[in-house]
């Protein structure tokens, strides 16, 4: 497998997830903002965008690696 395809694989990746995040995040607007209170759905959704931005920062941790020289 070639370094190139990978990063753009992750790059691919990391643009769906940023793309569900905004999603979710728009998702969890509405249904405050219309009066929904479902603390429940909202709550899953805060904790799936939660898991969204952790899978988010490792990918560009791999992306872009910190280095220390």
């Amino acid at each position: 497998m070639d370094g190139e395809f990978d990063e753009t694989v992750l790059r691919q990746r990391l643009d769906a997830l940023r793309s569900e995040h905004r999603a979710l995040d728009d998702e969890v607007r509405a249904l405050t903002m219309c009066g929904v209170i479902d603390q429940l759905k909202i709550m899953r959704l805060k904790r799936r965008k939660l898991a969204l931005k952790d899978e988010m920062f490792r990918l560009e941790d791999i992306l872009n690696p910190d280095i220390i020289a």
